[in-house]
C-alpha cells in the first residue's frame, strides 16, 4: 500500500525538492501539504492534497486527515525571522507541534531537516535550537525518526545571499563535514528513508548525503 505522507516547508528550497520526489514517486499516494498560500499546479499534483492554514492552525487544518509519515522542511534565519524569538517558533515551536499533530492523526516516522552542529548543549543559539528540537522529537512515540544534518544548502533561492554565494565558492577548499550540499541531496535522502521506513533513530549527516562517507 502507498504511505500517506505529509509535507510541511513546500514552498523552501529543500520543501520544494521533497514535493517534486513525493509527487513522482508511486510509493507516497496522497501527498498532503501544509501551506500558507495554494501552491501552483505541479507534475502529478492529482495525488496532492493541500491544507492552506496558518501553521499555529494545523491541528484544525488537519482534522480527519490520516498520514504514515511527515516530512518536516521548515526554517528560517535570525536575520529573515527578525528576532531570536521567532526564529524559534518557526524553527522549534511549529516542527514539534506539527510532530504532534502528525502523531495523532498516525504518523509512524518523522523525518526533519535540521542543521550542521545541532546541539541541545550547544552555546550558539541556533544549533541549541536545532539540538533541542532533535531532544524533543526523540522524546515522542515515533516508530521512526530522521535527522539529516545538511551543511550550507546549495539551490535556487527567492533570495540573494552573500555569505552563502562565498561559502558556496569555496567549499571545495573545505572538509567533506563542511563542504555545501544540494538541497535536492538532501531532499532524496529523506525520502530514500521515507521508502526504506527503518524502525529507530537515524542521522544522516552531509557526508553521506554528498556521497562521500
Amino acid at each position: 500500500m502507498p504511505q500517506r505522507v505529509l509535507l510541511a516547508g513546500a514552498t523552501g528550497l529543500v520543501g520544494g525538492e521533497c514535493l517534486q520526489l513525493l509527487l513522482a514517486d508511486p510509493t507516497f499516494d496522497p501527498v498532503h501539504v501544509v501551506v500558507r498560500r495554494p501552491l501552483a499546479p505541479a507534475p502529478g499534483a492529482g495525488k496532492l492534497q493541500q491544507h492552506v492554514t496558518d501553521l499555529d492552525q494545523m491541528a484544525t487544518a488537519l482534522a480527519g486527515v490520516k498520514v504514515d509519515a511527515v516530512f518536516c522542511a521548515l526554517g528560517t534565519t535570525i536575520r529573515k525571522a527578525g528576532s531570536q524569538e521567532k526564529f524559534r517558533q518557526v524553527d522549534f515551536d511549529y516542527p514539534l507541534a506539527l510532530a504532534r499533530v502528525a502523531l495523532d492523526r498516525g504518523a509512524r516516522h518523522y523525518l526533519l531537516v535540521s542543521a550542521l552542529g545541532a546541539d541541545a548543549r550547544s552555546r550558539v543559539f541556533y544549533s541549541r535550537t536545532k539540538g533541542e528540537l532533535e531532544e524533543a522529537l526523540a522524546a515522542l512515540a515515533y516508530r521512526s525518526l530522521t535527522i539529516a544534518r545538511p551543511s550550507l544548502l546549495l539551490g535556487e533561492r527567492a533570495e540573494f545571499r552573500l555569505g552563502e554565494q562565498i561559502f558556496a565558492r569555496l567549499g571545495f577548499l573545505m572538509p567533506v563535514k563542511y563542504k555545501p550540499v544540494a538541497a535536492s541531496a538532501v531532499a532524496a535522502a529523506l525520502v530514500a528513508a521515507a521508502k526504506e521506513d527503518r524502525p529507530g533513530r537515524r542521522i544522516i549527516e552531509s557526508a553521506e548525503m554528498l556521497g562521500e562517507s
